[in-house]
């Protein structure tokens, strides 16, 4: 009873902070301008760069044809069969891979995940996802590798203008808004740096040129 008092205390006070906001304190301090020089790369070249740095796997295909050429290639290569996807309606031609078998309660015993992306970010190479999205939460994060799909009109230089491309397009922002900044990895143990220890230990991204007909 103790509990559910200071909740619903603790939630009556972030009630009444969200009905009287505070003013920024220092608003001359608020920049109007870029906080970061946009690069003069091309934002694919910027972002591949960025992305293979902090160890992940960029992957440029010119057009879907090609996009299932080659992640038709890695799977086979890899030799995995348990693959998660609820991305209906994309890519008709890789139905010869069954996604089917791997339900949501299996990601983190499945071989890879793939999903789509809402934005990719060029000066930090991160990939945006969205509790929009039709893979939910789960499916970027508990996958022991996580293969991103993506187009070049989803690029953006900075994480303003991810955020600004959200309000843009939608009425309403998400629930959940993730910046993914390649694989999992941490130096807590003795400044070791260890992979995959709370989310994906690899990440692959296939960027498409553009949508075939």
């Amino acid at each position: 009873m103790e509990s559910q008092g200071a909740r619903s205390k603790i939630l009556k006070k972030i009630k009444q902070a969200l009905k009287s906001p505070v003013e920024a304190p220092f608003p001359d301090l608020v920049a109007d301008m870029p906080i970061f020089t946009p690069s003069n790369q091309e934002l694919t070249i910027h972002f591949a760069q960025k992305f293979t740095e902090l160890m992940g796997k960029f992957i440029y295909c010119a057009d879907d044809g090609e996009l299932v050429q080659q992640l038709s290639s890695l799977i086979q290569s890899k030799q995995w069969e348990k693959i998660y996807s609820v991305e209906t309606g994309w890519l008709d031609d890789m139905s010869a891979f069954n996604f089917n078998p791997v339900t949501i309660d299996d990601l983190a015993n499945c071989d890879a995940s793939i999903t789509l992306c809402e934005h990719l970010i060029a000066r930090t190479g991160t990939i945006v996802l969205s509790s929009q999205q039709l893979s939910g939460r789960a499916a970027s994060v508990y996958a022991p590798i996580h293969i991103c799909i993506a187009y070049t009109h989803q690029l953006v230089n900075d994480i303003t203008d991810s955020l600004e491309q959200f309000k843009k397009d939608l009425t309403y922002m998400p629930s959940m808004i993730s910046y993914a900044t390649g694989p999992s990895r941490t130096a807590d143990i003795e400044k070791t740096l260890v992979v995959g220890v709370h989310g994906p230990k690899e990440v692959y991204c296939f960027l498409v040129d553009k949508i075939t007909d």
